[in-house]
């Protein structure tokens, strides 16, 4: 019985150790949330409704939340989580003021990009 208990012990915190992104994915995560986040010059629309950047990286980080153990990478973030609403499945944007418009998803993915290197050195 105690083996039992053990192993089945085992198995549960190996599970939950594998449902977290790796800390470096967590990093790049939170490095895109922080991008965004930084970003003063611009609106991020979400829904028709155009929200600041300290309440985008706020709404970013709750469905990173939420989405629990389904984000495993930097990528699965911005495909599930910063890409376009859950709600209405409209595509997140950002609109900077200067009058550019790019969509969250590749703003994202050019951020990735950048990171990616940084990393690979």
């Amino acid at each position: 019985m105690r083996t039992t208990l053990s192993l089945f012990a085992l198995i549960l915190l190996t599970g939950t150790a594998a449902a977290a992104p790796s800390p470096v994915e967590s990093r790049k995560i939170e490095q895109l949330i922080a991008s965004v986040e930084q970003l003063r010059d611009a609106k991020f629309i979400r829904n028709g409704t155009a929200y600041d950047a300290g309440k985008a990286a706020d709404h970013l980080r709750l469905k990173l939340r939420e989405a629990g153990e389904r984000i495993q990478s930097a990528e699965d973030f911005i495909r599930l989580c910063a890409s376009r609403s859950s709600v209405s499945g409209k595509p997140y944007e950002i609109a900077f003021d200067d009058g550019r418009r790019i969509t969250s998803e590749a703003f994202l993915n050019a951020k990735l990009k950048e990171l990616q290197s940084s990393y690979d050195h």
